[in-house]
């Protein structure tokens, strides 16, 4: 049995506990009662109530982890992806070659965007890298959500870059990948992977595992020529220094398309070196394309048990507001009524 959880672990912990709690202290003064044999003590019918809102809250909470197992079938099309991109955010990303005298990141946050329009219905995540791996969005069909996490991304300080390897974020990718896998079994992933292939880790990149990846692409921003880079940690006009040159000069950062090839290869997904000139289907149409249109083979599906703990939920829910009705109107008919004058 798997669970896809469609709120965070931490969030759906939090409400559990804190449902326990509360009925732990609803409960108390009865229990206070009954030790000191008070008069006033609580009855049994007065207690189930508590416990039952409980046990809704916590049979709620049990649906919405989605538990379920593989079995059935269902047919894969756009709709049923899972993108997963993968943006390299290094201070070289900020270098001024994109378009003119655009940043290279501002290619990617175009591209991406464009290619979540193409996918409509896919569900999508986005993972940085610098000197550090982060998921900045986690899988969800929220294009807003992914628009939004894009427009806020920016190159790396230089003042805090400790270099950063071109496969940095290969171990969290292939985490994320096949945690999706155990929640959705036979749903294919895409990876498209965007920077501009420049290593400045002292170590040598570690290889990208691309056994689970069905499709996807490895995009490339940048020129031959190189472009300079915005120094953010100063001001909006001073440019990054090269440390290896005398004389204060500008620092150069080109493309390194050989290393982007290297992950490609790893991946087993195409290349793209990416300008403003080429419209993302072009280069959709070469990302495996069996993966990006409708498919009328069955793929292995994956039967859902929530709704049967939501059922379960329900029931217990209902005599609820009965008998908030039924003491409402106990109360109508104990109140004195008044006398006509």
């Amino acid at each position: 049995m798997t669970v896809a959880p469609i709120l965070p672990w931490p969030l759906l912990a939090a409400v559990g506990l804190g449902a326990i709690a509360f009925t732990v202290w609803s409960l108390r003064p009865w229990t206070l009662a009954t030790q000191r044999r008070s008069p006033q003590r609580r009855s049994p019918r007065k207690v189930r109530p508590a416990l039952n809102r409980c046990v809704v809250v916590v049979l709620l909470l049990l649906a919405a982890l989605r538990p379920g197992w593989a079995g059935g079938h269902a047919q894969t099309s756009t709709a049923e992806l899972d993108v997963f991109f993968v943006v390299d955010t290094s201070t070289s990303m900020g270098a001024e070659d994109y378009n003119g005298a655009a940043t290279r990141l501002s290619g990617v946050q175009r591209d991406v965007m464009a290619i979540a329009q193409e996918l409509a219905g896919a569900k999508f995540s986005l993972i940085t890298f610098d000197d550090k791996a982060t998921v900045r969005m986690p899988l969800s069909q929220d294009a807003t959500a992914l628009q939004t996490s894009m427009a806020t991304l920016q190159p790396q300080n230089p003042r805090y870059a400790k270099g950063s390897s071109v496969t940095g974020a290969g171990q969290l990718l292939k985490e994320r990948l096949v945690a999706a896998r155990e929640q959705h079994p036979g749903r294919p992933a895409l990876v498209l992977y965007a920077g501009d292939g420049e290593n400045t880790s002292a170590a040598a990149p570690s290889p990208m595992d691309g056994s689970i990846v069905a499709g996807g692409a490895v995009l490339g921003y940048g020129t031959e020529a190189g472009g300079r880079m915005k120094d953010y940690s100063r001001n909006t006009t001073a440019y990054v220094k090269d440390r290896n040159q005398s004389g204060g000069q500008d620092a150069i950062s080109r493309i390194d398309e050989q290393q982007l090839r290297s992950i490609a290869e790893e991946l087993n997904v195409p290349y793209a070196h990416r300008t403003a000139k080429e419209p993302v289907s072009d280069m959709l149409g070469k990302a495996q394309p069996g993966t990006l249109s409708a498919s009328t083979e069955d793929a292995p599906g994956r039967i859902e048990l929530y709704w049967l703990l939501a059922l379960a939920a329900l029931a217990l829910a209902i005599p609820e507001p009965l008998r908030h009705l039924r003491a409402l109107r106990a109360v109508r008919s104990s109140a004195p009524k008044e006398r006509k004058g």
